[in-house]
């Protein structure tokens, strides 16, 4: 953390502000912070790279790099901690290093929000899966995640840390959608019969957990994800409706070169139930399909040429 980051840390610490810790400050997390700041709260994002401190800046984040800086004075006045950082093999990066700080601060501690997969839940064969469904995951990623979640639960349980786990589906928005490759004819509709995934917009992702820390329940999982699991072949096809372009070609996954991560991608397939969010939380997502979040992302797109 530089000295001008520390100066402000310390000036801020008497007072009362909301006050949220964002560990792994990333793309969902930058979603998060923009809703809570519009409330008034501060946000301290921690980052691995020096360079992403001035951007944080800029969006009015406090920055500080991480690992490699003494969190205690930010954890000291943490009311909310996010932890979207991602697993090892070893489980948590963050209880690795601080799970005896957060414990020694729990008292502060309104709400803890810990970033997940629906990957934790594994291969259904295009079958249904919700919070209660056993976790079997079928990738390292999936392992990885399992191992962190209980890892978290375990310090919840033993510090009586307000813990609350989301697991999310596939993150799509601004950035992150597909019309560039799209445009460019570098897309591939890649084709496994049954195959479907769950998605969801950054922005809902936001608001389930702004509405999670209006109604904290302590041991609580949510999935995260939107109304309908759809083959990816068929997000492609849409998307490229929406440009009035040709169809981006048809690959069948058996022969189709892909990366060993990219592949992995397609190891899995289930739906995902999200009446959770929608029952305790009060959520009306805004983008119920990948055809309104398409649509949206095409609009944001259009007005910002």
């Amino acid at each position: 953390m530089s000295r001008i980051d520390l100066e402000t840390l310390q000036e801020e610490q008497t007072g009362m502000i909301p006050t949220l810790l964002s560990f792994g400050h990333g793309y969902s997390a930058r979603a998060f912070s923009h809703l809570v700041r519009e409330r008034g709260w501060r946000v301290f994002g921690t980052t691995r790279v020096p360079q992403k401190a001035e951007l944080l800046r800029k969006e009015g984040v406090v920055p500080v790099i991480w690992p490699g800086s003494d969190m205690s004075l930010a954890l000291a006045q943490a009311t909310h901690i996010l932890v979207s950082a991602a697993p090892d093999d070893h489980g948590d990066p963050v209880l690795a290093e601080l799970a005896g700080e957060i414990a020694r601060y729990a008292d502060g501690i309104e709400w803890v929000g810990y970033l997940s997969t629906t990957g934790v839940y594994g291969d259904h064969q295009g079958g249904w899966v919700d919070e209660t469904t056993p976790l079997t995951p079928s990738t390292k990623r999936g392992h990885q995640r399992v191992k962190a979640e209980a890892q978290w639960q375990s310090l919840a349980e033993l510090a009586a840390l307000p813990l609350h786990i989301f697991r999310l589906a596939g993150i799509y928005g601004p950035g992150r959608g597909p019309f560039a490759k799209v445009r460019a004819g570098t897309a591939r509709r890649i084709v496994k019969p049954g195959q479907v995934f769950s998605r969801i917009h950054v922005d809902d992702i936001a608001r389930v957990l702004m509405a999670s820390t209006d109604h904290p329940n302590p041991g609580a999982i949510y999935n995260v994800c939107d109304n309908e699991a759809a083959p990816p072949e068929q997000v492609l096809a849409h998307a490229a409706g929406l440009l009035g372009v040709d169809l981006p070609p048809e690959e069948d996954y058996a022969t189709a070169e892909m990366t060993p991560m990219a592949r992995s991608f397609y190891a899995e397939s289930k739906r995902v139930r999200n009446d959770r969010i929608k029952h305790e939380l009060g959520i009306e997502l805004l983008y119920p399909t990948y055809r309104e979040g398409l649509a949206a992302l095409l609009e944001v797109e259009a007005k910002s040429e």
